[in-house]
């Protein structure tokens, strides 16, 4: 077994999908590890959907503007290294194991004093604070695990914060209502902070207004201080007009699809802004701005992996996500028919998702996916059987085999005509990494 596989063990003995929210445990072992979160300014981003496309355009402008950056994100798709990037690269495996080494010893200290050893979210967390220092990096990009005040990533004090869309998702951990899990994501703001934050709803906004003012943080809201002006469908994304906090940004590409990714957008040029000091009267160089939205990528987030039938590759997890998805689909993409491949975990809210997807699939095959938290194919299956009618629904438990079944049902149904037949593959962000690793090349 090779150094890096050794590390991919260990981490994975801490239990990949374990959840314990133990603040004082990750801050024992950033202050035996020297508090390396200190050693640069951090932008920080929470929310229910969105916040890793947007953590992924404020690195990539961030680096248009000439700066050495770290990015944080979960889960990942192929490699944990994906989750700690050093200027928009996933950490090279050499790099993986010297950092572990020089953490794990620490982490074992940690774990000597309770009763529950640190989480692999914890780990990853350390980790990634640690390599940034080390590189080092001008400012990090750290996206939450999950919620915000009680999330490992939050020993870090961020001068600005990134609020997404807030929806119900997560509910066992952080609350039944909007508000309950506002306040929860509210909790990265820290004294002095600049907020950035999405549209949100009333019962969302209440908390991060009641939280700023404790803390002395400024806020600037999309739709008053920043927003999208105009957005047009080009080929292979679409062209936009922002608001910012400094002036009006036209002419920039996002190689991205969907309204969604266009607010995203806005969210991340308003937080580079504030970070770098742009404001009334006082711009981002424009040139600087497109060249970073035109770099910008985000596997999973309505990839395209294959063609005739086209095959793309979605995340939507939760109904406000799917939501974002389908409109995106209805907008972006012709499709005349539209296979989906369904595998969720199952505490999802699932009716939801094929109440979406109803309208917009013409059949749907329901599988599993590799996570011990999979909704069985055959509960799945009737839930869809439910929505959707029994000769709409097709269930298996295997993923290649619900691929394959997909692609030949888009075929059948296309008459030989390729054009405008797709397959979707959706509901978690595990579906699509184990779609993604059967199909991309």
């Amino acid at each position: 077994m090779s150094e890096y596989a050794e590390v991919e063990a260990a981490l994975n003995e801490r239990g990949f999908t374990r959840m314990a929210f133990d603040m004082q445990k990750i801050r024992d072992l950033m202050d035996v590890l020297g508090t390396p979160q200190r050693a640069y300014p951090a932008i920080h981003l929470t929310g229910t959907n969105g916040k890793t496309s947007t953590a992924r355009m404020v690195d990539a402008l961030l680096r248009a503007h000439g700066l050495h950056t770290g990015r944080y994100t979960s889960p990942h798709l192929e490699t944990v290294r994906e989750r700690i990037s050093l200027d928009g690269e996933p950490i090279s495996e050499e790099r993986m194991v010297a950092t572990f080494q020089d953490v794990a010893p620490l982490a074992g200290l940690v774990d000597a004093k309770y009763p529950e050893p640190l989480t692999y979210f914890d780990m990853t967390t350390a980790m990634a604070y640690a390599a940034f220092a080390d590189a080092p990096v001008d400012i990090a990009v750290v996206e939450v695990g999950l919620g915000g005040e009680e999330d490992a990533t939050n020993v870090i004090d961020a001068g600005v914060c990134v609020m997404t869309p807030i929806g119900l998702d997560h509910t066992e951990w952080l609350g039944d209502t909007i508000e309950d899990i506002a306040w929860a994501k509210a909790g990265i703001i820290h004294q002095g902070a600049t907020v950035i934050s999405a549209l949100q709803t009333e019962e969302a906004m209440r908390p991060i207004l009641e939280r700023c003012a404790d803390m002395g943080a400024t806020l600037a809201r999309e739709g008053s201080e920043f927003g999208v002006v105009e957005r047009t469908q080009a080929v292979g994304g679409q062209v936009l007009i922002l608001q910012g906090l400094g002036g009006v940004y036209d002419e920039v590409f996002l190689p991205l699809f969907g309204a969604h990714q266009a607010q995203n957008a806005a969210l991340a040029l308003a937080a580079v802004e504030a970070f770098l000091g742009a404001g009334p009267g006082k711009q981002l160089e424009i040139e600087l701005v497109r060249e970073g939205f035109a770099q910008v990528d985000s596997p999973g987030r309505l990839e395209r992996v294959r063609s005739a039938p086209a095959i793309l590759l979605d995340g939507a997890h939760n109904p406000h996500g799917m939501a974002a998805t389908v409109t995106a689909l209805e907008e972006e993409f012709s499709f005349r028919h539209l296979v989906a491949v369904l595998a969720v975990l199952g505490d999802k809210d699932v009716t939801g998702l094929l109440d979406l997807l109803e309208p917009v699939v013409a059949r749907i095959v329901v599988t599993e996916n590799s996570s011990p938290r999979s909704m069985p194919a055959a509960e799945l299956g009737q839930l869809a059987v439910n929505v959707f009618g029994e000769d709409r629904v097709t269930v298996t438990t295997d993923m290649p085999n619900a691929i394959e079944e997909a692609v030949v049902l888009a075929e059948e149904d296309a008459s030989g005509e390729m054009s405008g037949v797709g397959v979707l593959i959706t509901g978690s962000v595990v579906t699509v990494a184990d779609a993604r690793k059967l199909l991309k090349r």
